[in-house]
């Protein structure tokens, strides 16, 4: 397993603190019963290509398709698969480093409702929230990526997200990691941001976008995923992988086990990435199968179970990991909704997940709330903070300016404090003030100072625009789906 118990700033070594969940010898008992379950058991793959491909490899197919996959197509695949993911800016600047234990941050997509920070009130989103949203992420200083947020409830759902993308390219330079229900979604989609950059050599080489797909089990892999996956991978564009095993449903209800089948499923995908092109970049997920909460049956987003099992795999591999952090399972803005962010979000940090999502999910992801997105940029803003190490150095030890000033003296005008003051950490929406400051400035609760925040940003900020003949091609994608609906 890869060390990195420390990262480098200004050519020093500070050390910062991480963890592991699982030891090297669990994660080797764990690989080892992910490729027994390939081999001996096997997946069922929907997609005739994906089959076609591992026949050809050598891996042995029954049933039409039922694949048994031999360990050494997965060692193989290691030695092909890139070990760092970098993603770019709508500028083509580099700015996403997936490797080692560096974290990026990031909300999440696709959900049936949004909280209205003007109301308070629960209700179905449209596309102009979605904008609002985008603005909101673009301003956000923490918020390192986008997804789609909502799901707008005044589009055709057949091509929804055709409009999401749209959104997402127009009103944000930020990364895109992106979402499609079907195969026709994931090339348009593709196609957008090919028009974006400039061409599909431009987007292989500065990657604006990546593609999250989900897959029916870790044993029973849908036709649409395969197919994106297979895509994507010809393109050499990124890909998240994630089988979806729920733990007592779909995969054994015990930890170990429930993690051996969603690594099966996530050995199956990086198999298939590297069959299709060598070197295509593939990002692992960093969560195994939860198991639903067998009082409620609602999938939870916070538990701590299996939190940190899959990171330490992915870092056994040496491979970039997708986190899930920031989320709750509270209906609104609320101590429930705090305390949950600062421990999923502090946990998959120190765990060292590369793309942490789901930032300003409220109720179990169903949810979405911008004010709960403030307060997971604050929380990030901290742990940053947190994670930067302590420089020490002559400047930073000032033994000559105390040495100066002796027992009684006073440093608040020196030209030390000046030069450094700024280097503390101080909160944008927390509260620090005293009582009676705060009173005077109407006594507002962090839900409404970060309503406040939100408003702030849809008011004054000004995402970059597309030109207008880009704008033009990417809108004219959306148009050619409306098009083809009604033919």
């Amino acid at each position: 397993m890869k060390s990195s118990n420390g990262i480098r700033a200004n050519d020093s070594s500070l050390d910062s603190p991480y963890f592991n969940k699982l030891s090297a010898q669990q994660c080797e008992k764990l690989h080892n019963a992910s490729l027994e379950i390939l081999e001996r058991t096997g997946v069922r793959l929907f997609d005739p290509e994906a089959v076609e491909l591992l026949r050809n490899a050598g891996a042995f197919i029954s049933e039409e398709n039922r694949v048994r996959i031999p360990s050494g197509l997965v060692e193989k695949a290691f030695t092909t698969v890139p070990k760092r993911v970098v993603l770019c800016n709508r500028f083509g600047e580099r700015v996403i480093f997936l490797e080692d234990h560096r974290s990026f941050y990031g909300p999440g997509s696709d959900c049936l409702h949004l909280m209205d920070h003007r109301t308070g009130a629960r209700r179905q989103p449209v596309l102009q929230d979605l904008v609002e949203g985008m603005t909101v992420c673009d301003a956000l200083p923490n918020i390192d990526f986008v997804m789609s947020l909502i799901l707008p409830n005044d589009v055709n759902q057949a091509i929804a997200e055709r409009y999401q993308m749209e959104a997402m390219l127009s009103y944000t330079t930020k990364p895109i990691v992106f979402v499609t229900y079907d195969f026709e979604g994931c090339v348009d989609a593709v196609e957008m941001a090919e028009a974006v950059v400039g061409s599909p050599e431009a987007l292989r080489q500065n990657p604006l976008i990546a593609c999250y797909i989900n897959v029916t089990t870790g044993l029973k892999h849908n036709a649409e995923a395969l197919q994106k996956l297979l895509y994507l991978a010809g393109k050499g564009l990124p890909a998240i992988y994630v089988p979806v095993v729920s733990g007592g449903m779909t995969g054994p209800v015990t930890l170990a086990g429930d993690m051996a089948c969603v690594n099966a499923g996530v050995l199956t995908g990086l198999v298939l990435s590297q069959l299709k092109r060598e070197g295509a970049p593939f990002i692992m997920p960093g969560w195994g199968g939860e198991a639903l909460d067998m009082r409620t049956m609602v999938g939870p987003y916070c538990a701590p179970d299996l939190r940190g099992m899959a990171m330490a795999l992915a870092h056994y591999y040496n491979l970039p990991a997708f986190g899930y952090a920031g989320a709750s399972e509270s209906k609104l803005v609320d101590s429930q909704s705090g305390a949950e962010p600062v421990l999923t979000l502090v946990s998959e940090t120190l765990a060292g997940a590369n793309l942490i999502h789901d930032l300003g999910y409220l109720e179990s992801g169903m949810t979405y709330s911008f004010v709960q997105l403030v307060l997971c940029d604050e929380i990030v803003s901290w742990i940053r903070n947190f994670m930067a190490g302590i420089e020490i150095n002559d400047e930073t030890l000032a033994l000559d300016l105390i040495d100066k000033m002796g027992p009684d003296g006073q440093y608040l005008d020196s030209e030390h404090t000046l030069a450094h003051f700024r280097e503390r950490w101080y909160p944008r929406v927390f509260e620090r003030d005293n009582y009676d400051n705060w009173l005077g400035r109407g006594g507002k609760s962090f839900a409404e100072r970060a309503s406040d925040r939100v408003n702030e940003i849809l008011a004054e900020h000004k995402p970059a625009m597309l030109t207008k003949d880009v704008q033009e091609k990417v809108n004219a994608i959306v148009r050619r789906a409306e098009q083809k609906l009604k033919s």
